[in-house]
């Protein structure tokens, strides 16, 4: 099987479908802070009325669906991963995206909707909820990573006392066992350099480069734990690996929004 079942994916945990909240947000309000001030406007006005009224706010709706949409949660639920690892990372959106249930198309789907100011507002709040959140979603490793362990969640692991597995290891352990709150990732994750290069910002986004760059990741050696309890060798190898996607996602999410709310 090539992707998550649906029926297998509606019943995973929520912080086993993506960064986890924390994470998310990071990449939330790091782009944030690299948005031209119209678009900012932009988006504040398409934000009016939410209840958490800004980026970061809205940047796990879509792994909240289940709760307070499930028809849609149902329809989008293969929006959120691509699975390249069995490929060797390359993305071919036929054998990859049927019908266009993956992460990449969600993202060149949701953008094109955003942009479009013909469109109604609703339905231009609800792609930028998208959007924000699968740019984040291309960016976790496991999110482009193999279909034959589920993206990492069929591989078992102990991680700070408890069990877990490998996906979930990467959507928040690691990142929660740093013992930082948001502001304190936050500042972390500014001071990193930034590792990608931008052009001026263009649509379509480079969403299938950024799957690749993740399914890349995911398939190196050493990846997946040589021992069933992680240790502390791993985290300190690894951690840096996530920290560096977060800022990437942002800086990402950043550029998209900018090309996509331009005037």
């Amino acid at each position: 099987m090539r992707a998550l079942s649906l029926a297998l994916l509606l019943l995973l945990p929520i912080d086993a479908l993506a960064w986890g909240t924390l994470g998310h947000r990071l990449v939330a309000l790091l782009a944030w802070d690299e948005l031209d001030p119209a678009v900012r406007r932009d988006i504040d006005a398409l934000l009016v009325g939410e209840p958490d009224p800004s980026l970061a706010g809205i940047a796990n709706w879509a792994d909240e669906l289940r709760a307070h949409d499930p028809d849609l949660g149902r329809t989008s639920a293969k929006w959120h991963y691509v699975n390249l690892g069995e490929d060797g990372c390359v993305y071919r959106p036929e054998r990859d995206c049927p019908n266009g249930a993956c992460v990449v198309a969600a993202i060149d789907d949701q953008t094109r909707i955003l942009a479009n100011r013909d469109l109604p507002r609703e339905q231009r709040l609800q792609a930028l909820k998208f959007v924000v959140h699968f740019v984040g979603d291309a960016h976790q490793p496991l999110h482009a990573g193999y279909a034959h362990d589920k993206g990492g969640n069929d591989v078992q692991i102990q991680f700070d006392g408890r069990g877990s597995n490998v996906h979930q290891l990467w959507d928040s352990g690691m990142l929660n066992a740093a013992g930082l709150d948001e502001d304190a990732w936050l500042r972390r994750l500014k001071a990193l350099p930034l590792t990608v290069e931008l052009s001026q910002p263009a649509l379509p986004p480079d969403s299938a480069g950024w799957a690749e760059a993740s399914c890349r990741i995911a398939t190196q050696p050493g990846f997946y734990p040589a021992k069933a309890t992680v240790d502390a060798e791993y985290v300190q190898t690894w951690r840096p690996e996530a920290e560096a996607q977060l800022r990437r996602g942002g800086t990402h999410l950043a550029a998209l929004l900018n090309a996509a709310l331009k005037r």
